[in-house]
């Protein structure tokens, strides 16, 4: 009894920190060592995660104020939840630029026209447009979060592997340029209309351009500045990394000189640029979400869920690797799902975890979480206390240090000329990828990619890879023909090494790998002995040829003339051919007295090296019994070697074997069927040997019975 409640304890203990990884990591806090890591590491990152916040609210459709409520809610809960001790919890571009368009599809400028609009201009409600976004962003936030919960529930965290790195390259660099084009007409503060769907970046640049004489001069500079000195910087800390302790802030740097600057000059009355204006003071009391609008964005959520899950899990990986430690893929979406689900009614949008963030909380000496809450206190203290100092800040400003931060995924272009040197089928699935993203969108593009990304896989299988294999001198290793010009191949024996699944897609490559391997189809081998037969039995029945123990005899001249043409059997069963080949022994290898041109067959024995066959449908075990029969029947015997456990067993269930398809043809080894087909025929040879001894022995003896001697060839 006290060893079932030791057991049960320890089991609850064990699932408690499944559940909950902070009572696995806390417990183990090394306060003197790391404290003071996590300190600095939390105020670097805070301070970073406050711009970013109310930067990447720009890309959500809502107001800047509440990017800096999505930078502190989701981490109070990740803390909990988390299994990654370095990632920054918090908005990321990609992400938040698919919510925005989910937000302005549903909440387009057109539904708030004022009453008060005049001749001249059309006057927008911006205060019930901007609540209106609110409400359907953290709609979407909690939809998103309730999705990634249940994927973590259900343990499926394994869907991120469909997501293979080519995509997720294509699809973010054509996020970065979707992010690019949204911030270009907040730089140049220029009006233009809220696109969305296929071709909408590409409609949203012609506005652009054809408005761009009403550029904001102010506006325009000051997000250039800041997007060369952001870029400049950003250089410098990844060069002198080594040098410099603490990566130089210039974000925050920027953004204060941009503020004082704006503030100092009046730039929003002098010179009309657009600034930052309102951000609320302290938090809003919890809103309940439009539940009933949740079948309006169930197919865009699905796409946000998955990707913000992939970008987070990726570079949590990233990390765990570096640090010697493990992340569980399915606690990081309920991690995720929970966040997003708790600061759905916080009027947030949805988190994840940015790259540039990220690396500054390791690089400034992040050991765990901790760094992550401390960088929450910063971004709460902006909340309470430092929101208002803001408010002159340019839009512009915020624009220009997203886009500088999206140097990064703008660079992985350089990848594309090294994956079609290691893998075209990759960069074809990169630049395919991207492209849909493009173009489709970045909902429909991700799924655009996926799709493509699965069909290069089937037809990767449809077409599988096979080879012709042989023994390299005196070892039991095989390998293809084709590429080891030393291998050695066993007389009368071809051995056919196929390197797939066996199935309904790929059937047919199987056949045409065999008939390569072999040399000859055997199925027109088959016929063209059975026309061969039947013209024989028409001889025969004529008087022109005779049948004899020693095989076929021509007791006239024939006639080509009367011969018909040498063409294909379409139905073999309509010839009625006796089995035993008319009681005559064929040598099809010879010169036959008709004239059929009956492909010669220079093997006995065909060996499948099944090593590398994964699985084997219902289809493929059809398929390869057929093809046994149909050698079987032009006297090639087939054998299988190194075909796993799984597959003999599907064979089985399959009705594989019968009385003519026994076990013993499958072996261990390609090796171990070779030494047996050898020992066969050498068998036979010895036979063949003694059986001719005795017949010639027998008549010797019967000529010396009859007080003859033998012939001369016979002694």
């Amino acid at each position: 009894m006290a060893r079932l409640l030791l057991c049960s304890r320890k089991r609850t203990l064990r699932v408690l920190k499944t559940l909950l990884p902070i009572l696995e990591w806390l417990p183990k806090y090394r306060v003197k060592e790391w404290l003071l890591s996590d300190l600095i590491s939390g105020v670097s990152t805070g301070l970073v995660a406050t711009l970013q916040g109310m930067a990447y609210a720009l890309l959500a459709a809502v107001p800047v104020g509440y990017g800096l409520y999505s930078a502190f809610f989701p981490i109070l809960t990740y803390f909990i939840f988390g299994t990654s001790r370095h990632i920054s919890v918090g908005p990321f571009p990609v992400v938040s630029l698919m919510v925005g368009s989910v937000v302005l599809q549903m909440a387009p400028d057109e539904h708030f026209i004022s009453n008060e609009t005049t001749f001249n201009a059309t006057i927008i409600d911006t205060a019930a447009r901007d609540q209106e976004r609110v409400l359907l962003a953290s709609t979407l936030t909690l939809l998103v979060g309730i999705i990634q919960l249940i994927f973590g529930g259900l343990q499926i965290g394994f869907i991120v592997r469909y997501l293979a790195d080519p995509l997720i390259g294509g699809f973010t660099t054509a996020a970065a340029f979707q992010v690019l084009v949204s911030q270009l007409k907040i730089v140049l503060n220029v009006p233009t209309k809220n696109y969305n769907g296929i071709l909408s970046i590409i409609y949203t640049l012609i506005e652009i351009f054809q408005n761009i004489g009403s550029t904001n001069i102010a506006d325009c500079i000051a997000g250039l500045l800041t997007i060369i000195t952001c870029m400049i910087v950003k250089e410098l800390n990844d060069r002198f990394k080594h040098k410099i302790p603490i990566p130089i802030p210039v974000e925050v740097i920027v953004t204060v000189i941009a503020t004082a600057i704006s503030y100092g000059a009046n730039l929003e009355k002098n010179y009309n640029a657009g600034i930052v204006k309102s951000i609320p003071r302290g938090f809003l009391p919890p809103v309940l979400p439009r539940v009933h609008v949740f079948t309006e964005m169930l197919t865009a959520s699905f796409s946000i869920a998955v990707v913000a899950y992939a970008i987070a899990v990726s570079v949590g990986k990233v990390y765990a690797i570096k640090y010697d430690y493990a992340i569980d893929g399915n606690q990081e979406f309920v991690a995720f799902g929970i966040s997003n689900i708790f600061s759905g009614f916080f009027s947030c949008f949805v988190a994840t975890t940015a790259l540039s963030r990220t690396a500054v909380q390791e690089s400034t000496g992040g050991k765990t979480q901790i760094a992550g809450i401390l960088s929450a206190l910063i971004v709460l203290i902006s909340i309470v206390a430092l929101g208002k100092l803001l408010e002159p800040l340019q839009k512009s400003v915020l624009a220009g240090v997203v886009i500088a931060n999206l140097k990064g995924m703008f660079m992985q272009v350089c990848d594309v000329p090294r994956l079609w040197r290691q893998n075209k089928i990759d960069a074809v699935i990169w630049v395919f990828t991207c492209l849909a993203s493009i173009i489709l969108g970045l909902d429909l593009g991700l799924l655009a990619g996926l799709m493509f990304a699965l069909l290069t896989v089937v037809l990767r299988v449809q077409f599988p890879a096979w080879s012709s294999v042989g023994s390299l001198p005196h070892t039991d290793i095989y390998k293809s023909t084709k590429m080891y010009k030393n291998t050695e191949e066993t007389e009368g024996v071809k051995i056919l090494r196929f390197s797939s699944p066996i199935f309904y897609g790929n059937i047919d490559g199987l056949k045409k790998s065999v008939k390569n391997t072999v040399g000859f189809d055997a199925v027109r081998v088959y016929n063209k002995r059975l026309k061969a037969l039947k013209k024989i039995q028409k001889l025969i029945k004529k008087g022109q040829l005779r049948a004899t123990k020693n095989g076929i005899i021509s007791d006239a001249g024939t006639s080509n003339s009367a011969f018909e043409p040498d063409e294909d059997i379409e139905d073999p069963e309509e010839f009625d051919i006796p089995t035993k080949e008319i009681e005559v022994q064929v040598d099809w290898n010879s010169d036959l007295p008709v004239k059929v041109n009956v492909p010669k067959v220079p093997i006995h024995s065909l060996v499948l090296d099944c090593g590398a066959v994964s699985f084997v449908d219902i289809v493929g075990v059809r398929s390869l019994k057929m093809i046994v029969k149909e050698f079987q029947r032009i006297d090639v015997n087939v054998y299988f070697s190194s075909l796993p456990d799984h597959v003999i067993q599907k064979l089985e269930q399959c009705g594989f074997f019968d009385d003519n398809i026994r076990k013993d043809i499958f072996f261990l080894t390609a090796h171990d069927a070779v030494l047996y087909l050898r020992n066969q025929v050498k068998s036979r040879e010895v036979q063949d040997s003694i059986l001719e001894t005795v017949i010639i022995g027998i008549k010797v003896g019967s000529y010396k019975g009859a007080g003859k001697d033998p012939p001369l060839e016979e002694k």
